[in-house]
């Protein structure tokens, strides 16, 4: 799970202008829009822990798809890498789940 922040030139109904907005985004997911001259914020409800069980769903389920296409490409590469690769994927796997956390505990500290 990640969030992307940028800032971005948008119309505030309450300036009456053109001002810089930041923009959060939650796995792609807009999640809010705020005014960086009035600081009104308007919220998108999200459910954080929706997005987090879809992304680890579509990790898992593309997984078959994904090892097939690359041993496909390149047999020599994939049984180099594969003994490297899968003692250091339960790490992989705990530094994205405390990522995740991190962020959840976030989105929950908010509401």
């Amino acid at each position: 799970m990640e969030i992307k922040e940028m800032e971005a030139l948008l119309f505030c109904v309450y300036c009456k202008e053109e001002v810089d907005h930041s923009i959060t985004y939650v796995n792609d997911k807009l999640k809010n829009v705020e005014c960086l001259e009035c600081q009104h914020k308007m919220e998108i409800n999200l459910n954080v822990n929706r997005e987090f069980y879809k992304e680890i769903y579509k990790r898992i389920s593309s997984k078959p798809e994904r090892m097939t296409k690359e041993y496909r490409e390149d047999l020599s590469h994939f049984l180099y890498s594969l003994p490297v690769r899968v003692v250091s994927k339960p790490y992989r796997i705990l530094k994205d789940i405390n990522q995740s956390r991190k962020i959840i505990r976030g989105f929950k500290k908010e509401s």
